[in-house]
């Protein structure tokens, strides 16, 4: 009796949050995934049944694929360096040598990209790498040429990737330093007195440590990067000559520049399933005993 009355208190409790989740999460990804087989339309009734000729058509598509592979040089080159950086940065921070008061003026200070309108710092950030912008002021200050950075196909997708690094780093280097200071200092005493040196104490003792933060920090940083919008739409709107355009901007592009519903929840059904994969594959690494 009663462990049926902690299940319906379980149920009561549970419900509201099970109501959001299935409206505003589970339901629209039933629907997209629907969608993704028909010929997408505003209403219902202009809305045909193409079963597998969306993926087909996309799949063959070969501005789909440079797409794919602009997402997948945006992924690779924005997730390394976010989670290396922050973890010098936070250990760094971690020493025993800096005072309470500094950590935490320190972390302040490079969380605040953060909480920052990507979509204000994406303006901020066109205005400086524009021709005659102050990065190329700099660049004619220290007697090096200037470059076309945003109508350099070799150019703006680095762009992108630099402010991407710098609106993760300061979450990161929170996460990191948070599973720092986690760790036993009794470890590393220990460790001192078998005579480790500073990088063994890393290699054996922080990132073992450091396995879960890294898992989360990982997830959530490709999460961030392959979701990423913003970017795209503000600074290079995909150009130039499609090299800076990403997954989710031609989602974008598709269903409100080309009014192809289909299509578009096709390309985002796809992107949903390689975000689950790389995920999974993520946590299966660190997630993993050793």
């Amino acid at each position: 009796m009663t462990n049926n009355k902690d299940s319906i208190a379980a149920g009561i409790f549970l419900a509201p949050a099970l109501i959001l989740l299935g409206t505003f999460v589970i339901w629209p990804v039933i629907n997209i995934l629907y969608l993704s087989f028909t010929s997408g339309s505003f209403t219902a009734s202009g809305t045909r049944w193409v079963g597998l000729s969306n993926y087909q058509n996309l799949l063959l598509s070969p501005e789909f694929w440079e797409v794919m592979g602009n997402t997948v040089y945006f992924t690779v080159a924005t997730v390394i360096p976010s989670l290396i950086i922050p973890l010098v940065l936070a250990n760094a921070l971690n020493r025993p040598s800096i005072t309470t008061p500094l950590r935490d003026l320190l972390r302040s200070a490079y969380f605040i990209p953060s909480i920052t309108s990507l979509v204000a710092v994406g303006l901020g950030w066109r205005w400086m790498f524009q021709n005659n912008g102050p990065v190329n002021s700099l660049l004619g200050y220290l007697h090096i040429t200037p470059v076309s950075w945003l109508s350099s196909t070799t150019w703006a997708m680095p762009v992108l990737i630099l402010l991407s690094i710098w609106k993760q780093l300061g979450f990161n280097m929170v996460v990191f330093l948070a599973g720092l200071q986690a760790i036993p200092s009794q470890r590393y005493e220990a460790a001192e007195l078998d005579g480790a040196s500073a990088g063994q104490q890393f290699w054996y003792i922080t990132l073992p440590g450091l396995r879960p933060t890294l898992a989360f920090a990982t997830v959530t940083t490709a999460i961030f990067t392959l979701r990423s919008f913003e970017q795209v739409y503000v600074i290079t709107g995909g150009g130039p000559q499609n090299s800076t355009n990403l997954v989710t901007y031609y989602i974008y592009q598709e269903a409100f520049g080309l009014f192809e519903f289909g299509a578009a929840a096709t390309a985002a059904t796809i992107l949903l399933a390689v975000t689950l994969v790389l995920v999974h594959l993520q946590l299966r690494f660190w997630g993993e005993e050793r």
